[in-house]
């Protein structure tokens, strides 16, 4: 059976927002680990396994710039709203409760449709 475009739509938006979410919570884990190893290094001087934080956190985050912005405009969201977005990836906890609400909103707009 052929899916009607819009049953496909919606379908890709749900599959974006898989992405998105997991993306969110492995972009605020890193920022914490981030956070942890630089207390660690410059306030503790402690040399940690954490080391390689830094650079890993940097790729996670640019993954989840690029799932913000699929699900932003398969969404039609402002562009202003994805940047935030995009900023709440910066803040430690902020991602988290980002990616709840931008959970909670995207499945208003799907049940909808």
């Amino acid at each position: 059976m052929v899916e009607s475009p819009a049953a496909e739509q919606i379908k890709a938006t749900r599959s974006a927002l898989t992405r998105y979410r997991v993306m969110a919570w492995a972009a605020g884990i890193g920022l914490l680990l981030l956070c942890l190893n630089m207390f660690l290094r410059y306030v503790l001087d402690v040399e940690t396994v954490l080391d390689l934080v830094p650079r890993v956190h940097g790729f996670v985050y640019m993954a989840y710039l690029v799932t913000v912005f699929d699900l932003s405009f398969r969404l039609k969201w402002p562009l202003s709203k994805g940047i935030l977005i995009c900023l709440a990836g910066t803040v430690p906890f902020l991602s988290f409760v980002a990616e709840h609400r931008v959970t909670h909103q995207t499945r208003e707009v799907l049940s909808v449709s």
